[in-house]
């Protein structure tokens, strides 16, 4: 492995960061060199960049490297990134040939399916990096594969009425599906990034796709993709073991987009175990006021103490005038950002609200956490799907008809999960047996680290 050179290219949002740096991590602890490369203005955000033997970083364009990102329209972005990550990763790619550190292996990550054209043309074998789960992957290769695909010329022809059954998997209605897929979704941009993934990886002669996942969790949906190779290598959490297998964090070296302090560690200690409630919707959801509200409300009325990650550019005015008076030591604590793994698996933690995005759900299956699932958009409503469906680790609350869950359902789910009823324990056990099979895939002769070793020992 020490003559091999692994490209990481990945977009600048947390939930590609986490898992792509955790691979690297894993690549580094093989003998492999890597180099982890995200935009410009990706690079230049992050506060710090753990320094690991075997580790460099790089950045490449995405067409805004002045930041003016935001005062464009999402589909004209996704086509710069497409042009100018295009130019720019292959200048990235002679420059480390040219340096001496050749590029053996290139990974792509989530929206950048054009960077296999650019590996192929450079002679350079490639594999996606899915960072969301094998069952999404599944649906998007029935929409968009050209044999007998779904969806052929757009959304626009998509009933939206559809019902997918995929193995494995109850019926998919159009509530369960990634909402892009969706003729009425305001995401509809991105559609033309998910099909270049699935056309791009059927034009490679041995496709290959490495997923955040593991093979107990999604067998059926690995293996309904019969036509491309589908490598369980997860999760990809930030866990290792010691000698006797004992769980160890090693979360502190991660890359976080946003600074943090350590002050809620020392508010979870003050708690009883499996007492507290957690409440994060990730690094890109923006509730609305009203659903701020509607949890806010649920939370006291709950009277359980809560942990509630609200980003500083939405914590002020009125949301913040409507908290703080209520807000007490014993109430809840608010915090901008934390370590999510760190906070999932301290004893303390009795649920998680979550709007269930794929790194989410994979942590609170790793931490065996019961999950209250509040999905907003993309493939959160498929997750919420498996968490109350399929998994049985959680609820998935019902939102009224503006796309709010109401207080009122909010503290039914968080009674059903954190209760003494049947159909608590029964999600706790759940939990449990899932984390079990989580933390079994990945240590020495796991499913998931014998998959990423037997990988490696395919590659020229």
């Amino acid at each position: 492995m020490t003559n091999r050179h692994f490209l990481l290219v990945c977009c600048p949002a947390q939930g590609q960061l986490n898992p792509t740096f955790e691979l690297a991590k894993r690549l580094t602890r093989a003998g492999a060199r890597v180099t982890l490369a995200t935009t410009v203005r990706g690079l230049r955000s992050m506060p710090t960049l753990p320094e690991i033997d075997g580790l460099s970083y790089a950045a490449f364009s995405d067409g805004y490297d002045d930041g003016n990102v935001q005062k464009d329209v999402p589909g004209r972005v996704m086509d710069e990134l497409r042009r100018a990550g295009s130019k720019s990763l292959a200048e990235l790619i002679t420059t480390l040939a040219d340096d001496g550190r050749r590029v053996s292996f290139l990974v792509y990550s989530l929206l950048l399916g054009w960077a296999a054209s650019v590996a192929r043309d450079m002679q350079v074998p490639s594999a996606y990096l899915s960072v969301q789960s094998a069952t999404c992957f599944a649906i998007y290769h029935r929409f968009f594969n050209r044999s007998d695909g779904l969806c052929h010329g757009g959304t626009a022809d998509i009933d939206p009425s559809i019902s997918i059954k995929l193995a494995g998997m109850p019926l998919l209605s159009s509530n369960d599906i990634p909402t892009f897929l969706l003729p009425n979704s305001p995401h509809n941009y991105a559609i033309k990034s998910f099909q270049e993934h699935i056309e791009t990886l059927e034009d490679d002669p041995n496709p290959c796709v490495l997923v955040n996942t593991f093979d107990a969790l999604e067998e059926d949906a690995i293996r309904a993709v019969d036509s491309m190779n589908l490598i369980a290598i997860g999760p990809l959490v930030p866990v290792i073991f010691s000698d006797e297998e004992r769980e160890i964090s090693d979360s502190s070296m991660r890359i976080d987009l946003f600074e943090q302090s350590r002050e809620y560690l020392d508010w979870l200690n003050s708690k009883p175990d499996s007492s507290a409630i957690y409440v994060s919707f990730g690094s890109l959801v923006a509730l609305q006021q009203k659903q701020t509200e509607e949890i806010f409300r649920a939370l006291v009325a709950s009277h359980r103490p809560f942990l509630w990650v609200i980003r500083s550019s939405e914590y002020g005015g009125e949301v913040k005038d409507m908290i703080e008076p209520e807000l007490s030591e014993e109430t809840g604590l608010i915090v901008p950002w934390c370590s999510q793994t760190d906070v999932l698996r301290h004893r303390s933690i009795g649920c998680f609200v979550t709007h269930c995005g794929w790194n989410s759900a994979v942590e609170s299956l790793v931490a065996g956490v019961p999950v209250v699932a509040c999905p907003q958009f993309s493939d959160q409503t498929t997750n919420a799907k498996a968490v109350e469906e399929v998994w049985g680790t959680g609820v998935r609350a019902a939102a009224n008809g503006e796309g709010v869950v109401e207080r009122e359902e909010m503290k039914r789910c968080l009674e059903a999960v954190m209760g003494s009823g049947e159909r608590g324990e029964e999600i706790r056990r759940n939990a449990l047996k899932w984390k079990q099979l989580a933390m079994e895939a990945v240590k020495s002769g796991g499913p998931s680290h014998s998959n990423l070793n037997h990988f490696l020992s395919t590659l020229p």
